[in-house]
């Protein structure tokens, strides 16, 4: 029900766009975000916003680099991604749930995962 797209290879101090398009029935008025894995390190929260356009960022890796948008007529999130530093190299989860928040728990709906890899 979400497809994750967007993903791949770039340069440090590069740019990327991810997009996510959920379909079928989920929730009304769906919060959608953005979880991480990287190799050998636990998932972490990106970002998420609500239904009305309220986002709200892990302060310590992303905040200034990477900005979450969405497109309620198309049941999309994204995620702009600047300024790619090595460390952001992960596998990225599209996530939907009731509440915009940083608890993984919370979302109820997980993308298969988009790869993004910043070379130095």
């Amino acid at each position: 029900q979400l497809q994750a797209s967007g993903g791949g290879l770039v340069q440090a101090g590069g740019s990327l766009r991810l997009s996510c398009a959920a379909s079928g029935r989920t929730f009304s008025r769906p919060a959608m975000g953005w979880f991480r894995e990287a190799p050998g390190k636990e998932r972490e929260f990106v970002a998420a916003i609500d239904w009305s356009g309220d986002s709200l960022y892990d302060p310590d890796s992303v905040k200034g680099r990477f900005t979450i948008s969405r497109d309620n007529v198309k049941n999309t999130v994204y995620l702009q991604m600047n300024s790619l530093k090595p460390e952001d190299t992960a596998v990225y989860y599209c996530v939907l749930g009731r509440l915009a928040t940083d608890y993984a728990a919370d979302y109820d709906y997980w993308g298969q995962g988009t790869q993004v890899t910043v070379s130095s």
